[in-house]
C-alpha cells in the first residue's frame, strides 16, 4: 500500500517487505493447545447508456429498445427514469441521460433493464424483455466507463447483448480565485478608522443586483487587506465572464447600520487582465459625493493583486481521474474483547455468522471496495500473541502471510478474520500508533508522486481505551500531512472519550510535542449507537467526511486529478 500501487500489488510485494517491521516475519504453527484469548459528497452524476447486439424480438423488423433505470430502495427496485425508444436498432446509443444523486457513503445499487417497445403502454410487462445489468453507482464512477453482458431473468446471457454505461459529474466546475487589498478609504468612524468589507453582486434576470459574496471585515484601517477567496464562476456571473459584476464597499457598524463607502462595476474578463507584476486598480465611487464635490476623485482604490479562473476539483474529479482509494483494516485482538468461544465475547461469531467487528468491516468495506481496481486489501491485527513464539504484535497480517497480507475483497477480509481467531491468543495492550504508522509509511511513499493517484484509508475497529495515547496523537498529526484518513469504530460498551478527542471536529488535534494536525483526518463512531438501525446507517456516519478529506489533501498540495482534462 504505497505510491508504487500504480505498479499494482504483484510488483510491489518485495518493496512491501522492506517496509514491514521484523516482528511480522513469522510462520504459522499448528493450532495451539493454549487458550485463545459525520460536506457530505452529495452531487449529481450523468449516466450515458448504449447497447450492443441486442436480442431481436420483432418478426418483420429489428427490436425497438429503450432502457429503464432502477434504484434499489429498502430491498425493492424503484424506477428512476427511462430513455427514449430507438426504433429498429439493435445497437442503440440513447440520447436521454440518467441524472442521479451520488452519495459516496452509500451503496447505491442500480439496475439497467432493456425492453423492446411493442405498445404505447407505460407498463413494462407489456414490452418484450431484452436483458438487464446490475451494479453499484460506485462501480460506475470509479471505472468511468464499463461494458457488461446483459442477462435474462434466469441469469443466462441475453444472446450476445451487452450494455455500456459511462458517467460524469454535473457541477459548476470553474471558480474565480481573487486576491485584493485596498488603500485610502474614506474615514467613516468618528473615533477611529473605518472597518471596511466588500460585497460582490451579479445582475439577476429582473435587472436587480444579487449578493454573491461578502468578504470579512477588516477592523480599524484605511488600507485593508482581505484574505484571498474563491467563488464559483457560475455564482458570480452565470459563467459569462463579460457579464457586469458590481463590487460595493461598506464600513461595518455593530448596530447593523453599515455606512456606504463606494462602488464600481467591472467584469471577470477585465479582472483576469491582471498580470503577475502589474496590479489592476479600480476607483471606488460614491455617486452622492461625486455629484456634490467638484474635486471629488474617489472614496478609495481597490487594488487587484491577482485574479484567475481555476478548476474547482471535486471528489469525483479525482475518482474520474483515476485516484484509487487504498483500504486497510486494523482489528483489535486484545484480551478485553473476551474469549471468542464465549457468547459474551465481542469476537464471538453468532449463528447468524456475524458480530460487531464483522458488521463494521462489511459496512465500510462494501463502500470502499468499489474504488480500488483490483480489490486487494491488507488486513492487520494488533494486541495479540502470535505463534510460534507467542510474542505480542501490534501490526500483523491476519492471513498469516506477511509477504502478501492482501485479502481479496471484503469477503477475503472476513475469511481471513474468521480463520485467524483459533490461531492467536488475545493479549494487549491497546496500541494504535504502530498500525497508524504502518499505513503512513506507504502513504508517505504515495505523497512523493506528482499526481493524485492514491489515497489511503485505515479502518480501526477496537473495543477499548487506547494505551499509547501520546504516541497515537503524534502518529495522527504526522499522518495528517499525508494522503490518508483514519476511521475508528468503537465496539462494545467501553468509555470512548479518548476516541472522541482524536476526532478533531471541535478543535485541532495536537501532538504531545505541541505540533498541530494540518487537517482533521479522524472520524470516530461508537457502534452501539447503530445496533438497532440498518447497517447502511453506520457506513453513512463513518464515511460522510471522507470525500471532503480527500479533496482537502489534494488541494493543499496543489495536486490535480491524473486525467484532469476529463473534468
Amino acid at each position: 500500500m504505497c505510491s508504487f500501487f500504480s505498479l499494482r500489488k504483484s510488483v510491489i510485494l518485495e518493496e512491501y517487505l522492506e517496509l514491514l517491521p521484523k516482528e511480522m516475519a513469522y510462520t504459522l504453527s499448528p493450532t495451539p493447545q493454549a487458550p485463545i484469548g459525520t460536506e457530505h459528497c452529495v452531487c449529481k452524476v450523468e449516466l450515458s447508456v448504449c447497447g450492443h447486439n441486442l436480442l431481436d424480438r420483432d418478426v418483420t423488423s429489428k427490436s425497438d429498445p429503450f432502457c429503464v433505470l432502477f434504484l434499489e430502495t429498502s430491498g425493492k427496485w424503484q424506477e428512476i427514469d427511462r430513455t427514449e425508444t430507438a426504433v429498429n436498432n439493435l445497437n442503440p446509443v440513447f440520447a436521454k441521460k440518467f441524472i442521479v444523486d451520488y452519495h459516496f457513503e452509500e451503496v447505491q445499487k442500480l439496475k439497467f433493464a432493456l425492453f423492446d417497445q411493442d405498445k404505447s403502454s407505460r407498463q413494462l410487462y407489456e414490452h418484450d424483455f431484452l436483458g438487464e445489468f446490475s451494479c453499484t453507482l460506485g462501480t460506475i464512477v470509479s471505472s468511468k466507463k464499463i461494458t457488461r453482458t446483459l442477462v435474462l431473468g434466469n441469469g443466462k446471457p441475453a444472446g450476445k447483448g451487452t450494455i455500456t454505461t459511462s458517467s460524469q459529474e454535473i457541477k459548476p466546475s470553474r471558480v474565480l480565485e481573487v486576491s485584493l487589498p485596498a488603500r485610502k478609504y474614506s474615514k467613516k468612524d468618528f473615533f477611529g478608522k473605518s472597518d471596511p468589507y466588500l460585497e460582490f453582486h451579479k445582475e439577476g434576470p429582473d435587472g436587480k443586483w444579487m449578493l454573491v459574496h461578502r468578504t470579512e471585515v477588516i477592523k480599524n484601517t484605511l488600507d485593508p487587506v482581505w484574505k484571498p477567496f474563491t467563488v464559483p464562476l457560475v455564482s458570480l456571473c452565470d459563467g459569462d465572464i463579460d457579464k457586469p459584476v458590481k463590487i460595493v464597499c461598506y464600513d461595518y457598524d455593530n448596530d447593523g447600520g453599515h455606512d456606504f463607502i463606494g462602488e464600481f462595476q467591472t467584469t471577470v474578463a477585465k479582472m483576469c487582465e491582471v498580470e503577475d507584476s502589474i496590479a489592476l486598480e479600480f476607483q471606488c465611487i460614491n455617486p452622492k459625493k461625486q455629484k456634490k464635490k467638484r474635486n471629488y476623485k474617489n472614496s478609495g482604490i481597490i487594488v487587484l493583486m491577482s485574479c484567475k479562473i481555476a478548476r474547482n476539483y471535486s471528489f469525483l474529479d479525482y475518482i474520474f481521474g483515476g485516484c484509487q482509494l487504498m483500504f486497510t483494516v486494523g482489528i483489535d485482538f486484545t484480551a478485553s474483547n473476551g474469549n471468542p468461544r464465549d457468547h459474551s465475547s465481542l469476537h464471538y461469531i453468532n449463528p447468524m455468522g456475524t458480530n460487531e467487528y464483522l458488521d463494521a468491516i462489511w459496512a465500510v468495506g462494501q463502500i470502499i471496495q468499489d474504488y480500488d481496481s483490483d480489490k486487494m486489501f491488507p488486513a492487520l491485527g494488533f494486541g495479540a500473541q502470535l505463534p510460534p513464539d507467542w510474542k505480542v504484535s501490534h501490526e500483523f497480517a491476519i492471513n498469516f502471510n506477511p509477504t502478501n497480507p492482501f485479502c481479496s475483497g471484503v469477503e477475503g477480509i472476513v475469511q481471513a478474520y474468521t480463520s485467524c481467531l483459533p490461531h492467536i491468543r488475545f493479549y494487549g495492550p491497546t496500541n494504535f500508533a504502530p498500525i497508524i504508522s504502518h499505513v503512513a509509511r506507504f502513504a508517505s511513499q504515495a505523497s512523493q508522486q506528482p499526481a493524485a493517484a492514491q489515497y489511503f484509508i485505515l479502518l480501526i475497529i477496537t473495543d477499548g481505551v487506547i494505551s499509547d495515547m501520546d504516541e497515537t496523537r503524534h502518529a495522527i498529526v504526522q499522518a495528517s500531512k499525508l494522503p490518508m484518513s483514519i476511521i475508528i469504530v468503537g465496539v462494545g460498551n467501553a468509555d470512548f472519550a479518548a476516541m472522541e478527542f482524536l476526532d478533531g471536529d471541535n478543535s485541532a488535534l495536537r501532538s504531545y510535542t505541541g505540533e498541530e494536525a494540518m487537517r482533521d483526518i479522524v472520524q470516530f463512531v461508537p457502534f452501539r449507537e447503530f445496533r438497532n438501525v440498518p447497517k447502511e446507517t453506520l457506513a453513512k456516519a463513518v464515511l460522510a467526511e471522507l470525500p471532503q478529506q480527500v479533496v482537502q489533501y489534494f488541494k493543499q498540495h496543489n495536486l490535480q486529478p491524473i486525467n484532469s482534462e476529463r473534468s
